[in-house]
């Protein structure tokens, strides 16, 4: 099996729009302005066209969210880990606690350790045992992501657009952000795997909360290309990072998923402390675009920013390994997180990045 890769890496160029008024908004002046999921009361905020200009896009995108209650809330199990791994006085058994009394949950846990992703040199047979191996943190991202898959269950209602296409490249963006860390040697592979699972969490609100408005981004983006994040500001009035960072800080998640979240397409913008984990999401979300893995927001031959590969110090070597590695880690992430075999497995064999 071959894995092509494109080379020399080309600086990209920032084709980043400036921020505009959604088309949403536009001619509305002096109007009443409606967002929200239309099946719920959703919120009426009044303001004129040059008023709303001056309004940043994430108040708004705060005021969705608020006027969103069934896309606010974090599985109960999911907000009790935070708060465990989170709260200093907290004990290893305070997290062993919360964990066994969902079985379902524990379950998950423990495939995901005794699975290839891990390639522990013996079985793991209880909860204690993979938090004593992996560390506290690596079982808390663990739990943290397993318990989340739920919200990419159910029918988008937008054409060229599914839930379950989303959840395929997320998982494409986790495993390749792990991978990404593995290479370069680093601690932190389950958080980059966790961060990289929920990058694109801020696309669900927008399904919901503003459904008409992401199907008409989805119609041109899949009729002319471009820029997606700028066509989601353009007809939206921000974009999915921006969703995303919004709610992971309403969550309460660490300030670097947070940060992941908001600048998985810009991570260059970011302080250089805060990039690590942003940038390999990024790299992550290029190369499962070229794998073509789900719904992609960036085209086959998306070039990488050169100073991202500085930066992070890979090779072509490095992205040719990862790129060979990404199409049998995700069968594996996918078969433990009991997800469907996403459909797109069977040409993932004869992709190349």
């Amino acid at each position: 099996m071959v894995f092509l890769v494109i080379s020399p890496f080309m600086p990209l160029k920032s084709t980043q729009r400036p921020m505009v008024q959604s088309r949403y908004t536009q001619g509305l002046n002096a109007k009443l302005i409606r967002v929200g999921n239309p099946k719920t009361t959703g919120m009426v905020i009044g303001m004129t066209q040059s008023s709303l200009a001056e309004v940043d896009s994430m108040k708004f995108v705060e005021s969705v969210i608020a006027e969103s209650p069934d896309i606010a809330t974090m599985p109960e199990v999911t907000v009790k880990i935070i708060d465990i791994v989170e709260n200093p006085k907290s004990k290893m058994e305070d997290l062993h606690d919360v964990i066994r009394n969902d079985p379902a949950l524990s379950a998950r846990i423990l495939k995901v350790v005794n699975s290839a992703l891990y390639g522990l040199p013996a079985s793991v047979a209880n909860i204690d045992r993979a938090i004593v191996l992996l560390g506290l943190s690596a079982v808390k991202n663990i739990a943290i992501a397993t318990s989340m898959t739920h919200l990419f269950n159910g029918q988008s209602g937008i054409a060229g657009f599914s839930l379950n296409d989303i959840w395929r490249h997320s998982v494409g963006m986790g495993v390749g952000a792990k991978l990404v860390y593995s290479s370069r040697k680093r601690p932190g592979g389950d958080e980059a795997f966790l961060a990289g699972l929920i990058a694109d969490l801020g696309m669900l609100i927008e399904r919901q909360a503003l459904g008409q408005q992401m199907a008409e981004v989805i119609q041109h983006f899949l009729e002319d290309g471009g820029d997606y994040c700028a066509l989601e500001q353009e007809y939206m009035g921000a974009n999915h990072q921006q969703f995303g960072l919004a709610i992971t800080k309403q969550w309460r998640f660490p300030d670097a998923i947070c940060k992941t979240n908001g600048y998985h397409h810009d991570p260059l913008s970011l302080p250089v402390k805060d990039r690590e984990l942003p940038m390999s999401v990024y790299l992550a979300d290029v190369l499962a675009c070229r794998l073509q893995v789900g719904f992609c927001t960036m085209p086959a031959d998306q070039p990488i920013e050169q100073e991202v590969i500085n930066e992070l110090g890979m090779t072509d070597g490095m992205l040719a390994s990862i790129c060979d590695q990404m199409p049998e880690h995700i069968r594996a992430a996918e078969a433990i997180l009991n997800r469907p075999e996403p459909k797109i497995i069977g040409r993932l064999d004869h992709m190349a990045c």
